[in-house]
């Protein structure tokens, strides 16, 4: 385990690092130091090759957003600065080779809601409440919401949140797509652990690939998205890891993908 402002950081033999949150005085608001020691976790969990990224938080918030009460201490360039280190390392989460999970536990505000639309997986505690709350302030999220969430919601949902401010409930959440699934709070670390592990089972190399292919598909034509899919399964039908997958079968047992395994 390792913690650097704000920011624990937990490691396991299989491939799963777990960036957990850990200013829960502050309903893991996003303070300067706090940031900048996410984006080292999040470069330091690729430079590793992790087959799996959990986001979370400690105490009653996922993440409230940017840290206002130290923001306020700011001038108009610091705030400029601070907002840009946000986005560079949410922008980091949502680079990240490897499948990404945010772990919802209670407040995902502004900054945090980002955090949480930057992972490709997103699971939610049933108290849960997330949102983007910058219309409340007179500020409009900056950190990739108004990109990122139609992307996933659609424009309509996604301006209802954006411009009214108000956050909704896991369950709602859920209804609309923006979570993937909604567990009990006391069963929702579980949850995710079982998660990341099947996860982590997968190949490396093919995992990254298929998120390659998803997220440049929502950006070209069908048809341009079908050939990146056909060149890349070039690839994948002459890996290793594809071999290991049809001895497994034959020999009726769990496939050992060392492929992107860490180094």
């Amino acid at each position: 385990m390792e913690s650097d402002a704000g920011v624990v950081v937990e490691k396991s033999g299989d491939g799963i690092v777990q960036i957990r949150f850990n200013r829960p005085d502050r309903l893991n608001a996003l303070g300067v130091d706090m940031v900048a020691a996410l984006e080292r976790a999040v470069r330091e969990a690729v430079a590793a090759r992790a087959r799996v990224l959990l986001i979370r938080g400690t105490g009653r918030a996922f993440c409230a957003g940017a840290d206002l009460k130290e923001r306020r201490t700011m001038d108009d360039a610091a705030r400029v600065k601070h907002n840009r280190m946000i986005n560079v390392a949410v922008d980091a989460i949502g680079t990240a080779p490897m499948p990404t999970v945010a772990v919802i536990n209670g407040l995902a505000l502004g900054g945090g809601c980002e955090i949480a639309i930057a992972c490709d997986l997103r699971i939610a505690a049933e108290d849960a409440q997330i949102g983007l709350t910058e219309a409340r302030l007179g500020v409009i999220p900056g950190a990739g919401g108004t990109q990122r969430l139609p992307r996933l919601i659609g424009a309509a949902r996604a301006l209802e949140m954006i411009l009214t401010g108000e956050p909704i409930g896991a369950r709602r959440a859920a209804e609309i797509g923006l979570v993937n699934a909604v567990v009990p709070g006391d069963a929702l670390a579980e949850h995710a652990q079982r998660l990341a592990v099947l996860l982590a089972s997968r190949s490396p190399s093919g995992a990254q690939t298929a998120k390659r292919l998803v997220y440049r598909g929502l950006e070209v034509a069908l048809a341009q998205g079908l050939a990146q899919e056909r060149e890349a399964l070039k690839q994948i039908l002459a890996s290793a890891d594809y071999a290991e997958g049809l001895a497994a079968f034959a020999e009726k047992r769990q496939p050992r993908f060392q492929e992107g395994t860490p180094t």
